[in-house]
């Protein structure tokens, strides 16, 4: 009974070291490749404009003029929608697929609009846009803006037109401080929107309110795992800014920003926001949320200045959220600024565009290996999806945020992920040097046993 149990250890032992040597080769082969090509998540992605396809709503804008539009969007069906001024133009939109609907005011009117509001004593606490949907531009005005103030607002925008309306909102509009993982300094809490590289160095792109340059950036409360340091900011004005990694690195993951519960969402290249489409938002406090662009352009006039050129949205944000990132079906669109309300009970929020923030910085998204070239035989990277591409694909009720993917260091990693990690030369090749030295000893052990067994034999046989 004693031999049948030894012979039992002694064949688990051997397929347990036979198992290890399997396990550190497979690592050590992968990390192997993992060094011969840098992984394609790694790869900058430069940022694209509008797609020339002549049935998308931005080209038809851009090749029809704002004399004869005023602006586009995504219908319900996924189609793009144009207005037009005249019957010629909207018969160009059609034959090119699109739908076209005829307006009173062309883009221009509406722009002289929005130009006689900006040029006008600044009012903080007021936004406005352009609603391509109505045909009208819609001036804001929060809880803390004075009866003065709004009857002077008001007198503005009768002299613009007609078509300018005027509302009253029961929040107020502030700068969300205090990608989605949250990053902490001295001056508040905000959230990492994209990692953006220049080639030498990887960045956080996060909202430009959320500190100045020389802001230091911590992983946690208690300041002991820094983050990085904030090397460019832009606000009032615009509304982003650049933390650099203190490793220079942002490792795995890359890619990926978080929405929560461990969980993300691969980012796999960048555009321009459509009126009408559907979009989703991460922040480090009220996690994941959705809903569509309302207005592009929009200006907002915070208590620390106004910031010009921004995503309307529907979505909601809290304190905390700043910097977070805004994006549908893979695509970055935006980094959170500041709106009103809640999630409580809902509000508007306002985003920073993506490519205007990359084209101001020189630095270049860092996306999903799914889109970056990686296919074998490709000198470079394929290019960024463009506005059209991520906007005409599916109805708005039909987006999703993305494919999705475990966040790097989230608890939920399994155990098989970390052994089989690109960076496990290292590691590889100690569990192939364990199993190695296992069954040498278990053959060596075998031996000893075999040959006192014989000892044994020889002295009862021979007395």
């Amino acid at each position: 009974m004693r031999h049948a149990r030894r012979r039992i250890v002694r064949r688990v032992t051997r397929l347990a070291a036979v198992g290890g040597l399997l396990l550190g080769g497979a690592m050590v082969a992968q990390a192997a490749m993992a060094s011969e090509t840098p992984p394609a998540a790694a790869r900058p992605l430069a940022a694209s404009g509008a797609s020339g396809a002549g049935g998308t709503g931005t080209a038809l804008v851009a090749r029809l003029g704002t004399a004869r539009t005023a602006g586009s969007w995504i219908g319900a069906d996924g189609r793009p929608v144009v207005a037009v001024t005249d019957e010629a133009a909207a018969r160009e939109v059609r034959r090119a697929g699109a739908e076209a609907k005829v307006v009173a005011h062309s883009m221009n009117e509406l722009k002289s609009a929005t130009a006689a509001l900006r040029s006008a004593p600044r009012v903080a606490g007021t936004a406005w846009a352009v609603d391509y949907r109505t045909n009208r531009v819609l001036v804001s005005a929060d809880s803390t803006v004075s009866a003065s103030d709004w009857s002077r607002m008001s007198q503005v925008a009768a002299k613009a037109g007609s078509f300018v309306r005027m509302e009253r909102t029961k929040s107020t509009f502030t700068t969300r401080l205090n990608g989605a993982q949250p990053i902490l300094s001295t001056g508040g809490r905000c959230s990492a929107g994209f990692n953006v590289t220049n080639g030498q160095s990887d960045f956080i792109l996060t909202a430009g309110h959320c500190g100045p340059a020389g802001s230091t950036w911590f992983a946690d409360n208690q300041g002991n795992q820094q983050l990085g340091r904030t090397v460019a900011s832009t606000f009032p004005g615009n509304d982003f800014s650049l933390v650099q990694y203190a490793s220079g690195r942002a490792g795995d993951g890359a890619d990926i920003v978080a929405i929560g519960g461990g969980n993300g969402v691969r980012i796999t290249g960048l555009a321009d926001a459509a009126v009408g489409q559907r979009v989703f938002r991460s922040g480090s406090t009220s996690g994941l949320h959705d809903g569509t662009v309302t207005a592009l352009n929009a200006t907002v006039n915070y208590p620390e200045g106004t910031v010009t050129g921004l995503i309307q949205t529907n979505v909601c944000a809290e304190p905390g959220d700043s910097g977070g990132p805004l994006f549908s079906n893979g695509i970055a669109l935006g980094v959170t600024s500041g709106g009103s309300g809640d999630c409580t009970t809902g509000g508007t929020t306002f985003f920073q565009p993506v490519t205007r923030a990359l084209a101001a910085l020189n630095v270049k998204l860092i996306v999903s290996a799914q889109n970056a070239g990686g296919a074998a035989g490709k000198a470079s990277p394929s290019p960024a999806p463009s506005a059209s591409a991520a906007q005409g694909a599916v109805a708005p009720n039909a987006a999703s945020p993305g494919s999705a993917a475990p966040v790097t260091g989230a608890q939920g990693e399994t155990l098989l992920a970390r052994l089989t990690d690109t960076r496990n030369l290292g590691p590889g090749l100690l569990v192939i040097a364990g199993s190695l030295i296992a069954l040498v000893a278990t053959r060596y052990i075998r031996a000893e046993q075999d040959r006192k067994a014989y000892q044994r034999y020889y002295s009862a046989t021979w007395g």
